[in-house]
């Protein structure tokens, strides 16, 4: 299988994305390359990333996300491969909305099993299209971070960025730039 690759600047770091000629695929940070490789394998196996500016008006919409288009990424086509708990997940993911948080134990219930606040956790963890598919936008049920494949201060920007609350959002928006050093 063929896959095309891009890679995109933004405020929290260089983004990779990996598309097909209809959808995205896949979407890491470039520091985190490692995982991003071990997520393609899982969902797709062995493939061929032909380097290739992606055609599909991602990186158009991305910039405009980053702009502050807040919708501006609600749409874009994607596809995945990964179980059908994992799909229905991240299904799920898509229609939290842009300012507002969810806890993987409100995740389950919405998924119509309550008990599966773990399993839950492990599909957001495996979501390999992150921003687009919102996983950043889930939190601990005590409204604090819980982890990202990002980082934990990615999260944090983008939940700022989409003026969502949770524990320790009120901080000075001095400490949003701060975090955005790490990334330069």
């Amino acid at each position: 299988m063929t896959l095309y690759r891009d890679e995109i600047p933004s405020p929290i770091g260089t983004i990779v994305v990996v598309s097909d000629d209809e959808a995205l695929r896949a979407l890491d940070f470039d520091d985190h390359a490692e995982r991003f490789h071990e997520l393609l394998r899982r969902h797709y196996g062995d493939v061929d990333l032909e380097p290739r500016r992606e055609r599909l008006g991602i990186r158009k919409r991305l910039e405009a996300y980053f702009g502050g288009d807040l919708h501006a990424i609600d749409d874009l086509p994607t596809r995945t491969n990964g179980t059908k708990f994992q799909t229905a997940v991240w299904a799920a993911l898509r229609t939290i909305p842009v300012g507002t948080t969810t806890s993987y134990g409100e995740l389950a219930s919405a998924l119509g099993n309550p008990a599966a606040t773990r399993a839950v956790g492990l599909a957001n963890g495996a979501n390999p299209v992150g921003i687009v598919v919102p996983c950043h936008r889930v939190i601990g049920a005590n409204g604090t971070l819980t982890g990202y494949g990002g980082g934990l201060e990615r999260k944090a920007w983008l939940l700022r960025h989409e003026r969502a609350a949770f524990v320790g959002s009120a901080e000075p928006i001095a400490d949003a730039a701060r975090e955005l050093t790490l990334f330069a």
